[in-house]
């Protein structure tokens, strides 16, 4: 057991990837740091577990190399990412077609012009890949046809070519301007932005889908084209390892004892913490960095935003499906799968030498039925029977990831009062990056309070009459 009192300049609760983060860059301008957690392991939602050998991924968020704060975030030095296949694999009629253009190529960023663009789709957009012409023929379950588009997802080579410039003028448009761009939902944004409804529905509606956790597409569109402008500059990947690997990074980068698992908090101050059997931390800052739930239960009034539920499916075989290392997406949309791949494939940390390990992502409220259904699914995308596959696990997050419907404000105050501070991804944009990003305005916010020197980037401003 702790101390009854212990002493420190901040108490952050919470050892998600937001509490730990913001604990590194506190400790790093040395100011003294307690992180308190309720569970027994770090990593919150960005857990994995280990079944037989195997590393299963709890939500399993998609990333992306282009994403910065990966690649700048102190601790994550010794991260490594892998990367999917260029762009992705999209199931339609039967077919898989590889989509999207080459994350980062010179001559993606070359290709200014229609022309440009027509050169640099065509080496992999709707390049028709070896796959079952007919369903594959479950024994037991009823398979239904996917519906014919009378061609690739994508369309024509025109419509393939307007796709590839409108994906490499996003990769180069700043942040900046995309924040200032007119808001509406990623939905109507969509088919506002002048491309093929083929292009739209076989395509960017899944793409979104995947990389939002949002089915319907409800989210902010500002939100939405920072994920696109994510996937058009850079490749689609996975943590090594698991998901758990960004915690377990930044939790190894912390002096020793700063964090304590299975510590309780019941109330915060801006001068204490209580907790329900380790007594009472004395300190000058809380900061509060669970999920925004738990959050709201310590902060009387904090907003609790909707959730986008996510069921994750592993599934082994001693067959591998032959889609290699690529993101897989059902352009028909005729299952419950939003995106599926041979995980092993694409980081072999995460299954035995010799085994398979398939993981797929279901998006929505979970059913009674969900394996059945999604091993109908996967016999369909993969070309393969699915019935002796074994499943390893079935794992459903109602709070998965933070709803970010229009009006969304993509830097939610982290300073709720002097000496009280929140952070996570449901104070920016809902992703791993987010809860990066609001970590970073949270240590900030904190240093600037405390007196220690400023720090590169700018506080928040003292709270105005804004909801939190």
């Amino acid at each position: 057991m702790l101390e009854p009192t212990y002493q420190a300049d901040v108490v952050v609760v919470g050892a998600g990837v937001a509490g730990l983060s913001a604990a590194r860059r506190l400790t790093s301008a040395g100011v003294s740091t307690v992180v308190l957690e309720a569970a027994h392991e770090v990593g919150g939602r960005t857990a994995t577990e280990k079944v037989d050998g195997f590393r299963l991924d709890r939500v399993g968020r998609l990333l992306s190399t282009a994403c910065a704060e990966l690649h700048v975030t102190p601790g994550l030095e010794d991260l490594v990412l892998r990367p999917f296949a260029p762009g992705v694999l999209l199931h339609s009629d039967g077919r898989h077609h590889r989509a999207g253009v080459q994350p980062g190529s010179r001559r993606a960023r070359g290709a200014q012009s229609a022309r440009g663009a027509l050169h640099a789709v065509r080496a992999l957009a709707s390049t028709p890949l070896p796959g079952p012409r007919r369903p594959v023929a479950v024994p037991g379950r009823q398979v239904s046809v996917p519906r014919s588009r009378g061609g690739a997802p994508l369309g024509t080579a025109l419509d393939q070519a307007r796709l590839g410039a409108a994906l490499n003028r996003l990769a180069g448009t700043s942040v900046e301007r995309l924040l200032a761009r007119p808001e509406t939902t990623a939905a109507e944004a969509l088919h506002g932005r002048g491309l093929p409804a083929r292009t739209v529905d076989g395509f960017l509606r899944p793409l979104l889908a995947a990389l939002l956790c949002d089915p319907e597409l409800t989210t902010s569109s500002r939100s939405a084209d920072l994920a696109l402008r994510d996937f058009a500059s850079g490749r689609l990947c996975l943590p090594a390892g698991g998901a758990e690997a960004l915690p377990q990074l930044l939790a190894r980068s912390l002096p020793p004892g700063t964090v304590h698992t299975g510590v309780r908090v019941t109330s915060v101050s801006t001068t204490s913490v209580a907790t329900a059997e380790h007594g009472k931390f004395r300190c000058a800052a809380v900061l509060v960095a669970t999920g925004a739930r738990d959050a709201a239960e310590l902060l009387p009034g904090l907003r609790v935003p909707d959730f986008h539920p996510v069921t994750v499916v592993h599934h082994t075989t001693d067959e591998p499906p032959g889609t290699d290392a690529s993101l897989l997406l059902d352009a028909d949309r005729g299952g419950p799968v939003a995106h599926t791949a041979v995980v092993s494939a694409v980081d072999p940390s995460r299954a035995p030498a010799g085994r398979t390990l398939v993981t797929s992502t279901v998006l929505g409220p979970a059913t009674a039925d969900t394996d059945a259904a999604v091993r109908t699914h996967l016999a369909r995308l993969y070309g393969v029977p699915t019935a002796r596959w074994e499943t390893l696990a079935v794992r459903h997050t109602a709070d998965a990831v933070p709803a970010m419907r229009p009006p969304h404000d993509l830097r939610r105050p982290v300073r709720l009062l002097a000496g009280l501070y929140v952070c996570g991804d449901h104070r920016d944009s809902g992703a791993v990056q987010g809860a990066l990003r609001s970590a970073e305005r949270a240590a900030t916010a904190l240093l600037t309070d405390l007196g220690v020197r400023r720090p590169m980037h700018t506080a928040d401003p003292l709270p105005t009459a804004r909801a939190a």
